[in-house]
Parts: structure tokens; C-alpha cells; sequence
């Protein structure tokens, strides 16, 4: 069994406008703007990363946005919600602001024994607040949203599947421990994780296939400290079988990728080197970061990505 997995490191999905994107995660969600670069395999779209002050492993949302991308359609093999974490009490405060934005599909429940605010981003994407007691990890305010109400970072994410169980299996194999079931939804956790800890498998047998697009989750990354453990987990993964990439630079992180028996696409991703090492801290976001490759285009990149000012 794999030790070395930390929780969730970030979330990566598809979006059709990139100013409209950064406006929502910035203004109506309060995160900060971690980086601004490009899709290293497309660099006419940029690559944007969300998150609290520092961009920490467990609080990042990035996305893709192609200009004009048709909407993908929900179904399983995918992760169907990303979900935040909020402290106890805040619901309210999140549910008068999004509606005063605009959200649309605002629902409120309960799921193992939190409070819930679920609702969909800007291209449809499922997005849940969840009240989490003891998540001690410092908010981004920079926004000015009270750091009594701000958003933690990650609590987990909901995958929908025809079937669990393979899924269960590779988690428990990664370190998750099954805790609760809810109907028809599992519940995993990762102990003594990062904050981002949990993730639930959803079962619907008759539902179809999912189909990617804008606001479809393009993959989801799992977070361990550093490359030497990475090795071991990418070790520990080809020998039960699983086909995973090479080590990728990500300039921000090394990925290894593998394709999950759900169709979930994983990443595993270092914490090191973070979003400092090529920006200061106090200005993380504020300008257009490319790998070395795409550096003597600079001047032909920047005047095709459109303008993230509102």
C-alpha cells in the first residue's frame, strides 16, 4: 500500500472564457490568482491556477480555458464536484453573496454530517462549500472576504461511476480508508492528510458517459512531498499494473499521469519546487509566466490570450 499520498493537490478543468473564469475564482469565490501561464501543450490557451496566498498543494484550482468550447455533458467516469471547504457557520454569508452574484442552482443539504451549498461555475461546473470543523489552514483575504467565512482550500471531490469497486480498491491502495456510505455514495479519507482529504464515489449504473468540455474536470492530482517519494509512488503503481507516464516538469511541480478503471483521469504531483520559484511572493499571478520553450515566442503568445481585465 501506497503512505506517501498527502490528499488532493490540485483540480484542473475546462473553461470557455478565460476572463469570465478569472472574475468568478477571484471576485466571487475570493481566491487568489496563484499563476498566469500557458497549457505547456497549447500555448495559445493559458493556464490559470487559483487558490490561497501561497498556491499550497490542497487549495488550487487551475483551469484551461478554450475560447468558445461547447459545454461538456455530466455523466460518470468523471469527477462531478470539486468541494471547498468553509468554516462551521458560514453557509449564509456564501449563500446571499452568490446569489447576489448571479449563481444560479443553489441548493443546500447535508452529506456526512456537513453542512453543504452546492452550485455550478460559470460553465456548468459542480462546485459544493462545505462546512469543516478544525480545517485550520489560513484563507486568502487579499479579496477582502472575512477571514471567518473564506474559503480553506480543498475538502475533497465527488467522482460518479457505474461502479466503485475497482475505483475503492486503487484508493485504499493509495492510503484512503473507507468510512461511511450515504445511499448511494462512499466516502474515502486520507488520515492525517492536507486538508483536502476525502473523496466519495457515487454510484449510478444507468447513467451515461460523461463527455468532456468546457466545465468537465480534466484531471485530478494527488499531492505527495517530493520527487524521491514520487518515484516510489509511481514504482508502487506499474507494478500493480496501472500504465503511468513518465516524470513531467510542470515548472511548478512534477506530474506523473495514469488513466483509473472509473475513466478518471490521476495525476500525482509534488509539492516542491511551489509557485514562488520563478515570482515573488506578493506578486504570484500578476504576470505571464511561460516555460523556457515558449520563451522566444513571448511577443506572438501574449497578443493572441485574451485580456483577463474586467
Amino acid at each position: 500500500m501506497i503512505k506517501d499520498i498527502k490528499g488532493l493537490h490540485h483540480v484542473t478543468s475546462m473553461a470557455s472564457d478565460a476572463r469570465r473564469n478569472n472574475a468568478f475564482f477571484t471576485d466571487t469565490l475570493g481566491l487568489r490568482r496563484v499563476k498566469k501561464t500557458v497549457n505547456f501543450d497549447d500555448p495559445a490557451v493559458y493556464h490559470l491556477y487559483y487558490g490561497d496566498e501561497n498556491g499550497t498543494p490542497g487549495t488550487v484550482m487551475t483551469y484551461f480555458p478554450f475560447p468558445d468550447m461547447a459545454h461538456g455533458r455530466p455523466g460518470v467516469g468523471e469527477v462531478s464536484e470539486t468541494q471547498f471547504a468553509i468554516p462551521k457557520g458560514a453557509l449564509a454569508f456564501w449563500q446571499d453573496r452568490l446569489a447576489a452574484k448571479g449563481v444560479n442552482l443553489l441548493e443546500t443539504d447535508t452529506a456526512f454530517g456537513s453542512n453543504r451549498l452546492r452550485f455550478n461555475g460559470p460553465d456548468g461546473e459542480g462546485i459544493a462549500l462545505i462546512e469543516t470543523a478544525d480545517d485550520f489552514r489560513a484563507a486568502w483575504n487579499g479579496t477582502g472576504i472575512s477571514d471567518s467565512v473564506a474559503l480553506r482550500g480543498f475538502s475533497g471531490a465527488r467522482f460518479r461511476l457505474h461502479d466503485a469497486a475497482a475505483t475503492a480498491e486503487l484508493l485504499r491502495f493509495m492510503g484512503y480508508e473507507r468510512t461511511e456510505t450515504e445511499g448511494n455514495v462512499t466516502r474515502f479519507v486520507i488520515p492525517d492528510g492536507n486538508g483536502a482529504n476525502t473523496v466519495d464515489l457515487e454510484v449510478l449504473p444507468q447513467t451515461p458517459y460523461a463527455r468532456q468540455g468546457a466545465g468537465s474536470v480534466h484531471h485530478i492530482a494527488f499531492a505527495v512531498e517530493n520527487r524521491a517519494k514520487q518515484l516510489e509512488v509511481r514504482r508502487a503503481l506499474m507494478d500493480t499494473g496501472y500504465q503511468v507516464t513518465p516524470v513531467i516538469d510542470r515548472d511548478y511541480f512534477w506530474a506523473i499521469y495514469f488513466r483509473t478503471p472509473g475513466g478518471v483521469l490521476f495525476e500525482v504531483a509534488t509539492n516542491e519546487p511551489g509557485f514562488d520559484r520563478d515570482e515573488d511572493t506578493a506578486h504570484l499571478g500578476e504576470v505571464l509566466k511561460l516555460p523556457a520553450r515558449y520563451e522566444p515566442f513571448r511577443e506572438q503568445i501574449e497578443a493572441g490570450l485574451p485580456s483577463l481585465a474586467a
